[in-house]
């Protein structure tokens, strides 16, 4: 359909927010920290350049270890370039509380910023790879109730939703649903921003998926004007430069608004062979994009993100896992093929 169809790129999280036990992401990697005996520690990046956290205990790492244990210093080397970059964690939907508030923690206690990602919304990606999401309204509002609860008074950027308004746009989501969702996404929007320290971007698709004519009224209904402002190329791979573009013809019709870029996979830019409708599902030959950092290319890009975390399968097409499921072969020949 349009460029990143169905989306399984997106963690769904489900499994993801389980598997990394809470209560030891505190770790903050500094580099005071004493060395670890294989060589696998991970570390944060410089706050200056980078303020968000890097999860020491992610799958990156965990292969990162993994590697280092069987002697394979070159692969361990080419993931420690996923591995020691921030990525967006996924917060799944049975413990919102304990997983925002674990995950906000850990940054806080290493001195940044957490980077999280909504992405619950009822009805959610109509069917496909990450189908699912909140039973109902009021399921999602207490789910979100449960995050906020769980950021408190601590530092988070927050991307809302990946692909919920887009989905109102390309009529991927049925016309009886339209209206909640618009209503869900506005509550959502201000029930974080009512919080002290979080920052609120609303997903707005990407480059590749139609023109910003389309989608910038549905952004206003879902109450993007409250918002910090949006994000573009979530789980996709459409050049920075490209997505820049995009974002700044959408900006100016919804008034100025900033925007993120997810530059976690977009260094080779999209794929172009194939079925148009199958090019976002786990393309061969992508690579890393430019390394998350606030110091972007544009005044109005507030930063450079990895929303999805690269390694994880966009779904079971071209012999990948499930969607969100750590790929292993897949996450070295991103590394391999980045700069």
């Amino acid at each position: 359909m349009y460029g990143k169809r169905g989306a399984g790129a997106r963690t769904s999280a489900m499994a993801l927010g389980a598997a990394l036990l809470i209560a030891g992401c505190s770790s903050s990697g500094d580099k005071d920290d004493p060395e670890d005996s294989s060589g696998a520690r991970i570390t944060q990046q410089p706050k200056g350049t980078d303020p968000f956290w890097v999860n020491p205990d992610g799958n990156a790492a965990q292969q990162v270890a993994e590697y280092a244990k069987a002697g394979k210093k070159a692969d361990a080397e080419q993931i420690r370039k996923i591995a020691e970059q921030p990525t967006g964690e996924w917060i799944g939907p049975e413990n919102p509380e304990q997983e925002a508030r674990g995950f906000t923690e850990a940054a806080e206690k290493a001195d940044r910023t957490a980077l999280l990602v909504l992405y619950n919304i009822p009805h959610r990606d109509c069917g496909q790879y990450s189908q699912g999401g909140a039973a109902d309204g009021n399921a999602y509002r207490s789910w979100i109730d449960g995050v906020a609860a769980g950021i408190g008074d601590r530092p988070a950027t927050v991307i809302l939703e990946p692909d919920a308004v887009l989905h109102l746009v390309d009529g991927c989501t049925p016309g009886e649903f339209h209206e909640e969702r618009y209503d869900l996404l506005s509550g959502a929007i201000a029930k974080l921003k009512s919080l002290k320290n979080t920052k609120v971007y609303l997903d707005a698709g990407n480059a590749g998926w139609g023109h910003p004519d389309q989608i910038f009224e549905p952004l206003k209904w879902a109450g993007v004007e409250r918002a910090d402002g949006f994000s573009v190329n979530v789980s996709n791979f459409y050049s920075t430069q490209d997505s820049i573009a995009y974002g700044k013809q959408l900006s100016q019709k919804v008034g100025g608004k900033h925007f993120v870029v997810d530059t976690s996979r977009n260094g080779n830019g999209p794929y172009t062979e194939g079925k148009a409708d199958e090019r976002w599902c786990n393309p061969p030959g992508r690579a890393l994009g430019e390394a998350p950092t606030t110091k972007t290319a544009d005044p109005l890009v507030d930063a450079y993100v990895w929303v999805k975390r690269p390694g994880e399968s966009d779904g079971e097409c071209k012999g990948g896992p499930k969607a969100g499921e750590w790929w292993a072969e897949y996450a070295l020949g991103l590394a391999k093929a980045s700069k």
